[in-house]
C-alpha cells in the first residue's frame, strides 16, 4: 500500500506506465510520479535523441527507473506487449495512464474514414488494450490505479469533434466498467477530463484558428478559452499530474468511476 496518510503519496517501488508522455499532460503525470518515488514507463512519439534526453534526465532527476516503450498505439499486440515487457522488467505494473491521443477536426460528412478509425484507436481502444492486460496483475496484487486521461469533451460535444468526442465518452465509459468489475479489489479506475491545456495538439488548433480568423497565435489563444473555458486560463500539465498523484493516494481510496472535471469552468455552464 502507500506509505502516508492523506491526500499526499509515497509511491516509492510502484511502476507506473504513462502513454503518450514524451511531452505535454502525460510527461507532466509522469514527473509527479516520479518525484513521489516511483519508476516509470515512458511512451510516445517524437525525435529518437530527444526522448531519450528526456528518459534519461527524469531518471537522473528523480533517481527512479525510467524505461521508454516505443508501442504503436494503433497496434493491440504491441500496447498489450509493452505491460508484459513492463512487467517483466520492473516486476510489476501498478498504475496505468491512458494519456495518448490525437485529434482531428472536420464536419462528419467530411470526416476521413481513416482519421476517424486512427483517433477511435489511439484515443480509446488503445486503453481498453492495456487496462486489459494490466488489471489481472493488480488484482493479484491487491492494488492498482487505472487514470484515464479522458476531457471535457468526455462529457460535452463541440462541433467538428465527432471522433474525438466519441472516443473520449467511450473512454469515460469504460472507466465506470472497470470501476464496477473491480470494486473492491483494491484496484480503482477514474477518468481525467482535462479542459483546455497548451499542449502541441492543442498549439496546432490554435494556429489554425488564427490562420482561419487572420489574427496572431495569442490572440487565438484567448479566442479559444473565451468561447469554452470560463476561467480564460489554461490546465497546466502540472494541475493535472498533482491530480492524477491525488488519485493513488490512500485519500482516493475508495474514488473509483469517476470523472474529475478539471477545465475552469467549462461542463459547469
Amino acid at each position: 500500500m502507500t506509505k502516508t496518510m492523506g491526500n499526499s503519496a509515497d509511491l516509492s517501488g510502484r511502476v507506473a506506465v504513462v502513454t503518450g508522455s514524451t511531452s505535454g499532460i502525460g510527461y507532466g503525470i509522469a514527473r509527479h510520479f516520479a518525484l513521489a518515488g516511483c519508476n516509470i514507463v515512458l511512451n510516445g512519439l517524437g525525435d529518437a535523441d530527444r526522448i531519450e534526453e528526456t528518459r534519461a534526465g527524469l531518471a537522473e532527476e528523480f533517481g527512479v527507473s525510467v524505461l521508454y516503450d516505443g508501442a504503436d498505439m494503433t497496434r493491440p499486440d504491441l500496447v498489450r506487449g509493452m505491460i508484459a515487457d513492463a512487467t517483466e522488467r520492473l516486476g510489476s505494473v501498478d498504475i496505468l495512464v491512458n494519456n495518448a491521443g490525437i485529434q482531428h477536426t472536420d464536419r462528419v460528412e467530411n470526416f476521413p474514414t481513416a482519421k476517424w478509425d486512427a483517433i477511435i484507436a489511439i484515443n480509446m481502444s488503445s486503453a481498453f488494450h492495456s487496462s486489459a492486460a494490466a488489471v489481472p496483475g493488480m488484482r493479484e496484487r491487491g492494488w492498482g490505479r487505472i487514470i484515464n486521461i479522458a476531457s471535457a469533451h468526455g462529457l460535452v460535444a463541440s462541433a467538428n469533434k465527432s471522433a474525438y468526442v466519441a472516443a473520449k465518452h467511450g473512454l469515460v465509459g469504460m472507466t465506470k466498467v472497470i470501476a464496477l468489475e473491480n470494486a473492491g479489489s483494491g484496484v480503482t479506475c477514474n477518468a481525467i477530463c482535462p479542459g483546455w491545456v497548451r499542449t502541441p495538439l492543442v498549439e496546432r488548433q490554435i494556429e489554425q484558428l488564427a490562420k482561419e480568423n487572420g489574427t496572431d497565435v495569442e490572440s487565438a489563444a484567448v479566442n479559444l478559452l473565451s468561447a469554452k473555458q470560463p476561467s480564460h486560463q489554461f490546465v497546466t500539465p502540472e494541475q493535472l499530474g498533482g491530480t492524477a498523484l491525488f488519485l493513488c493516494s490512500p485519500a482516493a481510496a475508495q474514488i473509483t468511476g469517476t470523472s474529475l472535471s478539471v477545465d475552469g469552468g467549462w461542463t459547469a455552464q
